[in-house]
């Protein structure tokens, strides 16, 4: 599978999920949103908050990140670091889906940003 296709199915996973999540309990308005709304903004403001918080559990996996402490936990649960790193991701990929962004869009502009961060750090950024 190429990472267009797995990246094209990491899309559709969500809007399955989303979908079927609306079927429930209705928690996503019609999508794409309009984003001149403030509530729509509003919308998008909140999951990716909810992305953020996701980041600081995984970031809860980091225990030697202290500098002044003298002893290393030499523990660390990849699997959990993980699927917090997942969840944020998925919060990340609504956001995405409820603006009507596609697969192609996002992979063409990830890889607009990366030409202008190589170039960067080849200049001296």
């Amino acid at each position: 599978m190429s990472k267009t296709d797995s990246l094209t199915e990491m899309f559709s996973l969500r809007k399955e999920f989303m979908v079927a999540l609306n079927e429930k309990s209705k928690i996503y308005p019609q999508w794409p949103l309009d984003v001149s709304k403030k509530e729509n903004q509003q919308i998008l403001r909140d999951c990716v908050l909810r992305g953020v918080e996701e980041m600081f559990e995984a970031l809860q996996e980091l225990k030697n990140n202290k500098p002044h402490r003298k002893t290393e936990i030499s523990h660390f649960d990849l699997d959990a670091f993980v699927e917090e790193n997942v969840d944020a991701f998925n919060y990340f990929l609504t956001t995405l889906v409820l603006v009507g962004v596609t697969p192609e869009q996002f992979f063409e502009s990830y890889k607009r940003k990366h030409r202008v961060i190589l170039d960067r750090l080849e200049n001296g950024y």
